[in-house]
């Protein structure tokens, strides 16, 4: 449990110590991480953490520190201050004003109450669904469950009095299917606040499947041919186009999208939103993590760039509002701008996914793809190799393996034909497979 006392401490002690305008962030967090493997407990892990920070702001100048350890109170202010007197003056440092927000479901008491029992037991389920899929799935690499609950409070001087308690519980699995001397390797993920939305045995199956279905595989010859991009592919995807639509890019010149407001940017196809008050997912929570309570954005509509992510300083520099996209990695961060639930959508070319591939006569279903953490995120340019399926008139043939493909993010989204119906979340993005015109595939 968190203090707020101990938070009410800190403010004062950076008043008296002369800041201008002050800010606590206190975290509080358990996590329980069971891996199987034989149906027996591989590796268990519990942990138990807190910590703290304080942003200070004097004459315009920024001061920071942090601690684990609740009887450094007067190190962590002395630090901060200290610290402000070095920094630059900044007069766009701000904290926010107090602003109410609205109630997001982000805790299942089931995830905070589960026993490392029941937490090997959803990790057995994980890797029994993926072995009794198929004989040929041979082997587990990992299978795991993990469970985590985390208190988070901010206070500042402008009076922003905020907290929340938040669950998470994730599955996940990387498993080998083997045919002779052939083996391919196969994973899936899911993840949710609610205990109840996750079906382990479905993520087990699933990695099967992805494994299942590479075995075969063959070099292809180049071609431009279309493409069909997996969900769980354009997921990754859209993470390198989500930094385009960051304000910190932006003002940084870091971003493709810099000065492109109200311009038709990507495929008159796509919506791109984020909405951190989603109940359920993994980016849903009532505020940003400098208090602004979240809202849906609406940040490409139908191709047209409408608006970018912003946090305090990054709206005040451009003279707008904070649209609660204030992200910390941890307590011993300062706040940058990031998504909460970033969803991509795709209307007008809508294509259920049972008809997506019957749409294609000739072309390439993009299963994995290794290397687009890789993408140049200030120009766009990507070059990656891909694996997946071939489809030949509306029907797979066989799997194919090291292919690349390359291009422009912006071009990626621009030539999106249709979408299937399989939208899904992977982490706190999510998106439908897509389909893409003609695209360069190399051998």
């Amino acid at each position: 449990m968190i203090d707020k006392q101990f938070g009410f401490q800190l403010l004062e002690g950076a008043r008296k110590k002369g800041a201008d305008c002050a800010e606590v962030y206190l975290k509080s967090a358990k996590k329980l991480t069971a891996e199987v493997k034989g149906q027996t407990v591989d590796a268990i892990e519990s942990s138990i953490d807190f910590g703290y920070s304080l942003r200070v702001i004097r004459d315009n100048r920024l001061g920071f520190s942090y601690s684990t350890d609740v009887h450094e109170v007067n190190r962590v202010i002395e630090s901060a201050i200290e610290a402000s007197r070095w920094s630059e003056q900044d007069e766009y440092l701000d904290v926010p004003e107090p602003s109410p927000g609205k109630s997001v479901k982000t805790y299942d008491d089931a995830i905070f109450s589960i026993t490392e029992e029941e937490a090997i037991g959803k990790a057995c389920i994980i890797e029994k669904a993926a072995l009794d899929c198929d004989r040929r799935v041979t082997k587990v690499r990992k299978a795991s469950a993990s469970f985590s609950t985390k208190n988070v409070m901010i206070l500042n001087t402008k009076g922003l009095d905020m907290t929340y308690a938040a669950t998470v519980v994730t599955a996940q699995i990387t498993v080998v299917a083997e045919d002779g001397d052939e083996s391919q390797m196969g994973w899936d993920f899911d993840g949710s606040r609610f205990l109840g939305d996750i079906s382990f045995e479905a993520v087990g199956k699933g990695a099967a499947r992805r494994a299942l279905r590479m075995l075969g595989a063959r070099k292809m010859n180049s071609i431009k041919a279309h493409v069909i991009i997996d969900n769980s592919v354009a997921v990754e995807f859209l993470e390198i186009f989500s930094t385009l639509l960051s304000s910190e890019f932006v003002q940084k010149g870091k971003s493709l999208l810099a000065n492109r407001l109200n311009q038709e940017v990507i495929s008159p196809l796509i919506t791109i939103i984020d909405d951190g008050g989603i109940a359920n997912r993994l980016g849903s929570r009532p505020f940003d993590d400098e208090g602004t309570p979240t809202s849906r954005q609406d940040l490409v509509k139908d191709g047209v760039l409408r608006n970018y992510m912003y946090n305090t300083y990054t709206a005040k520099k451009d003279g707008v509002q904070s649209t609660g996209n204030a992200v910390k990695g941890s307590f011993s961060s300062l706040p940058a701008v990031g998504p909460s639930n970033l969803a991509l959508c795709v209307s007008g070319g809508h294509i259920f996914s049972e008809n997506l591939f019957a749409s294609v006569d000739k072309g390439l279903f993009v299963a994995e793809a290794m290397g687009i953490h890789t993408a140049n995120p200030v120009s766009g340019e990507f070059s990656i190799g891909v694996s997946g399926l071939w489809i030949e008139n509306g029907a797979t043939r066989h799997p194919i393996k090291e292919a690349v493909i390359s291009g422009n993010i912006l071009d990626l989204f621009r030539n999106v034909e249709a979408a299937g119906d399989d939208l899904r979340f992977y982490g706190n993005m999510a998106c439908p497979s897509l389909l893409i015109g003609p695209t360069d595939i190399s051998a």
